[in-house]
């Protein structure tokens, strides 16, 4: 549903390299937009910016190979880093545990 964009309000967190990464799910097309977005306002990264604009070409039939996270944070003990969170790409077979939702954490 979300690469199909029908929806857009998909938190998930997963565990993926002894690394916890909790966040909303965003379509393919929508993160690679951001990204190219982030670094368009980078003197030194612009250049990249049309790598991640040019869609890949996946058959419709063919399932998504990557989870794409947007408002992310990968989890470090009681904070979430970044603190406004972040894009991150993660490949689906790299998955080795998750949850529907996000998690929140606090200095308490």
């Amino acid at each position: 549903m979300v690469e199909s964009e029908s929806s857009n309000q998909m938190s998930l967190t997963v565990v993926t390299g002894g690394a916890v990464i909790t966040g909303r799910l965003a379509p393919e097309a929508t993160w690679r937009e951001r990204v190219a977005e982030v670094l368009r306002t980078s003197d030194r990264l612009s250049p990249f910016a049309d790598a991640f604009v040019r869609q890949r070409d996946r058959p419709q039939d063919q399932s998504p190979t990557h989870l794409h996270f947007h408002l992310a944070r990968i989890l470090q003990g009681s904070l979430g880093i970044p603190e406004t969170g972040g894009m991150y790409r993660v490949a689906i077979r790299d998955v080795s545990a998750w949850t529907v939702g996000d998690f929140s954490y606090s200095d308490q």
